[in-house]
């Protein structure tokens, strides 16, 4: 078993908490007040720890096939041309399969897991 901060091997256990304190430094010192890493990555799915400072925005965008946001901390609105919803610390939401944006309404980090195929 590898343990890492970095780069992901395949078999590989991250700690999510220790790089999401690297990613929050990260954010803040980015224009955008937002950044993102692959924690995981196969031929089938993929899984991205993003850290969004409040009111940085991840424009709208194409959405997958199938996709699961999971918030560990803070809170973000999801929106489609059509809904919205406000996602919190320790809520998991299946990503509709349309257009969407997401906006951090408070500090966020989150995983997003998307299927490849």
């Amino acid at each position: 078993m590898t343990r890492i901060q970095g780069h992901v091997p395949h078999h590989a256990v991250v700690n999510l908490t220790a790089l999401a304190a690297e990613l929050l430094e990260e954010a803040r010192k980015h224009p955008a007040r937002r950044t993102a890493r692959t924690v995981a990555a196969s031929t089938s799915q993929r899984a991205a720890l993003i850290v969004a400072l409040e009111g940085a925005e991840l424009a709208e965008h194409d959405a997958p096939a199938a996709a699961t946001l999971h918030v560990l901390s803070g809170r973000v609105r999801l929106r489609t041309a059509d809904h919205e919803w406000d996602i919190e610390e320790g809520e998991l939401f299946p990503v509709p399969p349309e257009r969407h944006g997401v906006v951090a309404l408070a500090d966020a980090v989150f995983l997003l897991t998307v299927a490849l195929r």
